[in-house]
């Protein structure tokens, strides 16, 4: 059965039902944005020019990034592998989750200003918590960054549905020379 009919069917079952099946395909979604993300913050540190990093300690704003909880290295490259799974979720959730015909030029600025202030929320308490589960819970380095930010992205992951839900309103209008 293709997701088109699963959609359609969900649609005809009324509104609950419809939301519950985008928050289920939101979950496969934000899944794959996660995976990017991990795949990225474990490769990224290993490009010499960001692994040299590690050591420099980072502090600004609000942001304080020791070389214990890895630097300007670990803020470069958890905030890389962030943004490049905000950008692929976005796509994907637009197309495939919500179905949405709405204005790119409209609702990516929006989604930008959004993602940009929960990155600086993340920037923020990722280090936090690495910094914590290293020094409270002994944890290793690369399994506290991991927890750390699996921690981040469920934040994202439950604020993102709503906004996506509001952003993404705008059904797309069904082509009919294809059908």
């Amino acid at each position: 059965m293709a997701l088109k009919d699963i959609d359609s069917k969900a649609e005809a079952k009324g509104s609950g039902l419809k939301t519950l099946w985008q928050f289920v395909k939101f979950i496969f979604v934000s899944l794959l944005a996660m995976i990017v993300q991990f795949a990225l913050l474990n490769i990224l540190k290993y490009i010499p020019a960001i692994h040299n990093l590690y050591s420099q300690e980072f502090s600004w704003w609000v942001f304080t990034y020791t070389a214990a909880a890895g630097g300007l290295g670990y803020f470069i490259a958890s905030n890389t592998a962030n943004i490049a799974a905000q950008i692929v979720s976005f796509f994907v959730n637009r197309d495939k989750t919500f179905n949405s015909g709405a204005n790119v030029a409209i609702t990516l600025p929006i989604y930008i200003v959004f993602t940009v202030a929960l990155i600086c929320f993340s920037a923020w308490l990722n280090p936090t918590l690495k910094d914590l589960f290293v020094s409270r819970f002994s944890m290793g380095d690369d399994l506290a960054a991991n927890a750390a930010t699996m921690i981040c992205s469920a934040v994202q992951f439950f604020l993102y549905f709503p906004v996506d839900k509001i952003l993404f309103h705008k059904k797309k209008e069904e082509n009919t020379e294809e059908k």
